[in-house]
């Protein structure tokens, strides 16, 4: 009996290099053209939580997350408030040598330049300081001269894919959302950690408290000692903005 044969085309061994070196460069623009973003919640550094750091480094790999942004007060600037000052804390001195030392910590694993850092109320506090004592602005720093972090960009908001990111001083991220009619993304309330949509005849947003990574032992938290206790977690914001949703770190 005769034999059919196999008329069908076999690529060769430099085609086949060929059309695999094609089809990962298309995998990587495809994936380049996705945002998938991880929102690291209040750290108050340097009393951020030990644990905090390589929990936030697991989702980030996770969630196959590309893009970074820190919600706000990346400092707690104790030593220097406008209340009233707990003499068994550190110096201001002290403290801001330790905050240095433990936002290394963060830059060492985030430090992609363009990153983002909302700037928060305790963030402020050292710049409201000098303006009290009169002094102008030029003879400041910034913040990424103070803390080490040139990769690293301070802005008092920021917008992407049609979400906004802000600190949240004003209130929750769910009046945040509905009065600005436009997804939001937070920070400011430690003991607050969701995302809520919202949907009308003729838009949709959502709001989304991202959470802290206090440590809520340490001696400047006493104010809110009485209270709850914080939600530590932080939020991925995936696919281009249109799936945001929070991660709580297992107690």
């Amino acid at each position: 009996m005769q034999q059919k044969s196999n008329n069908r085309y076999r690529l060769k061994p430099h085609e086949i290099v060929a059309l695999k070196k094609m089809r990962e460069t298309e995998a990587r623009n495809i994936s380049s053209r996705i945002r998938n973003i991880l929102v690291i919640g209040d750290l108050h550094c340097p009393w951020d939580l030990d644990e905090y750091l390589p929990w936030v480094v697991e989702q980030y790999e996770t969630y196959n997350c590309n893009q970074v942004i820190l919600i706000g007060d990346v400092l707690d600037s104790a030593g220097y408030s406008y209340h009233e000052q707990n003499p068994d804390l550190p110096s201001a001195g002290d403290e801001l040598n330790y905050a240095i030392q433990r936002v290394q910590r963060w830059y060492n694993e985030f430090n992609e330049v363009g990153t983002k850092v909302i700037i928060g109320n305790h963030d402020r506090m050292a710049a409201r300081k000098a303006m009290t004592g009169g002094i102008p602005s030029a003879w400041l720093k910034s913040y990424s001269e103070v803390l080490g972090t040139p990769n690293w960009e301070f802005v008092e908001r920021y917008v992407q894919d049609g979400v906004q990111y802000v600190h949240g001083e004003g209130g929750t991220a769910r009046t945040k959302c509905r009065a600005d009619m436009m997804n939001t993304v937070q920070g400011h309330l430690h003991t607050q950690c969701y995302t809520e949509h919202y949907v009308g005849r003729n838009f949709r947003v959502f709001g989304t408290q991202v959470g802290t990574g206090i440590n809520f032992t340490n001696l400047s938290f006493n104010y809110a000692k009485a209270g709850k206790k914080p939600a530590i977690g932080c939020a991925v914001v995936l696919n281009n903005g249109t799936l945001p949703f929070n991660l709580l770190m297992p107690l």
